[in-house]
């Protein structure tokens, strides 16, 4: 038998199920800190290494197939790109790392603009570092968790492609990420195990980033 959510989290789905169809635009795109758009809306920020998911769950999130950019091919997003949801939240797809095909200048540009802009923007509410459920964490996620907690930045650990891996080993790559997590300061304590293909984990984190949108009763 199907546990049933009890009556605050079943508020709290239903508060990111409301959320995440409003709709969601593309406003800005920024190849440098100093290019960013003004801060104003609580913005949550999507990092990870090339062909992690990113874009994938941007539009999982957001019920859209083609809101962000998707393609098989690492190192295609290549900016930071901002999106509005509702008025109320502002997503930002950044430039995965760990990929360099795009050259080493264009490379550090975007990595310089990506440190700058977690460490420095006023509005950022939250880092999702997402991580590939077949691979777990590898130096470059290390090092972004490193400057994260450094900059007392919170960010939580979003597993992808959850479809791809049998039970048990999913969860035994999801203990072993969680068991890691905790010698990091700066880290949320739930990791969330989503699947742009077939939804698994995507109203649990809907739920989870709606709580820190602008006028959120359970913020």
């Amino acid at each position: 038998m199907t546990e049933q959510p009890d009556n605050d989290e079943a508020a709290r789905l239903e508060h990111g199920r409301l959320l995440f169809a409003q709709e969601c635009r593309f406003f800005f795109g920024a190849v440098s800190f100093d290019g960013l758009p003004e801060a104003g809306l609580p913005e949550i920020a999507f990092a990870g290494r090339s062909n992690v998911g990113k874009s994938s769950l941007v539009n999982a999130l957001t019920g859209r197939r083609a809101l962000a950019r998707v393609s098989s091919t690492p190192g295609r997003t290549q900016q930071l790109n901002f999106f509005d949801l509702g008025g109320r939240l502002v997503l930002v797809d950044l430039p995965g790392y760990g990929y360099n095909q795009a050259g080493k200048d264009k490379a550090a540009q975007w990595g310089h603009a990506v440190r700058a802009f977690l460490k420095n923007r006023p509005t950022l509410r939250r880092v999702c570092l997402l991580v590939d459920a077949r691979h777990g964490l590898n130096r470059h996620d290390r090092d972004t968790m490193q400057a994260l907690d450094q900059a007392a930045v919170n960010y939580q650990a979003v597993v992808t492609k959850a479809d791809k891996m049998k039970p048990g080993p999913l969860a035994e790559a999801v203990a072993t990420l969680s068991k890691e997590l905790k010698r990091h300061v700066a880290a949320h304590p739930e990791v969330i195990v989503t699947s742009a293909h077939d939804g698994t984990g995507i109203p649990a984190l809907r739920a989870a980033l709606a709580a820190l949108a602008e006028g959120s009763p359970f913020r």
